[in-house]
């Protein structure tokens, strides 16, 4: 399936900026079943300076700074995309999957195998993502069980926050404490990606934040999915000897073709589409689109 997605982000200011420095993470990354075919960003007003690098995770990131006064700063991407990703999603039924337990998960990461190692910064606090809320925990709890298989358990924790928690846009910001969320249940897909993420780790096993997109409205016949306008986020998570799996629990979900990848960290501090600073006064508006197309 391939599709083609514009991002459009558009800063205005009630007073001129002299100067700004940004970091965006727009351009989807190469993953398990998704390849990036083309790929074009444009910055107005254009840049002083501009580089691309991947940064610590294996995200695309690009540096831009402005050196001139501007009212207005429009970036927009234009990305085609290729998702092959059916075979990957079938694998995670297998009993190679499911059959590991989360004592035998637990084990498991103690161990010293290469994938492992690189698995375990997932576990620890990040940014966003504190070890402050025993009720977390106890959330958490209800699904990971000694002798319960880990997929099992996560599926079951994704269908738990889809069920518990309502979406209900504007209700949270990016500061909103993932503590806030799980006490009122209300929120966006970041807030219920890393209210699951902090779930998983309370119990000690490794989980990351995945941002990207998601196609909302496929073609008739198709399933209508739920999602944010300027982008979707959802959770993955590390089972020992088999790897990472997958969540979407705004959609009660394991993502298929119309997921698509940008890049992913511990949380959304790490994979914001666009942060930066400002010199300048006054105050700005914020306004994003994402336009996704399938190609025939």
């Amino acid at each position: 399936m391939v599709f083609n997605v514009t991002h459009i982000t558009t800063f205005k200011y009630n007073a001129p900026v002299n100067y700004c420095h940004n970091i965006a993470t727009l351009r989807p990354r190469k993953s398990d079943g998704q390849e990036l075919l083309d790929y074009k960003i444009n910055i107005s007003p254009k840049p002083a300076e501009i580089t691309e690098r991947l940064d610590f995770f294996g995200n695309y990131i690009t540096r831009f700074s402005i050196q001139a006064e501007h009212d207005t700063l429009k970036v927009m991407t234009k990305s085609k995309i290729i998702r092959h990703y059916g075979t990957i999603h079938d694998s995670f039924f297998s009993d190679a999957c499911r059959s590991i337990t989360m004592t035998q998960a637990l084990n498991a990461m103690n161990e010293n195998d290469p994938a492992t190692m690189e698995a375990k910064q997932f576990v620890l606090e990040s940014i966003f993502i504190r070890r402050t809320d025993k009720n977390i925990r106890e959330y958490a709890e209800l699904s990971f069980q000694a002798n319960r298989s880990v997929f099992d358990a996560a599926h079951e924790l994704m269908q738990r926050i889809y069920t518990d928690f309502d979406f209900v846009s504007g209700f949270t910001s990016i500061s909103t404490p993932v503590e806030e969320v799980m006490k009122e249940k209300k929120g966006v897909c970041q807030d219920f990606a890393q209210i699951a993420i902090a779930c998983i780790r309370s119990v000690g096993l490794p989980a990351r934040y995945v941002s990207g997109y998601i196609e909302t409205l496929p073609p008739p016949g198709k399933e209508k999915l739920v999602g944010a306008d300027a982008s979707h986020a959802w959770f993955s998570i590390f089972i020992p000897g088999f790897g990472w799996v997958d969540f979407d629990p705004t959609n009660n979900q394991i993502p298929k073709d119309q997921h698509i990848v940008v890049g992913w960290g511990r949380d959304y501090y790490d994979v914001p589409p666009l942060k930066g600073v400002v010199y300048g006064s006054g105050k700005s508006k914020l306004k994003v689109s994402v336009d996704i197309a399938r190609v025939s």
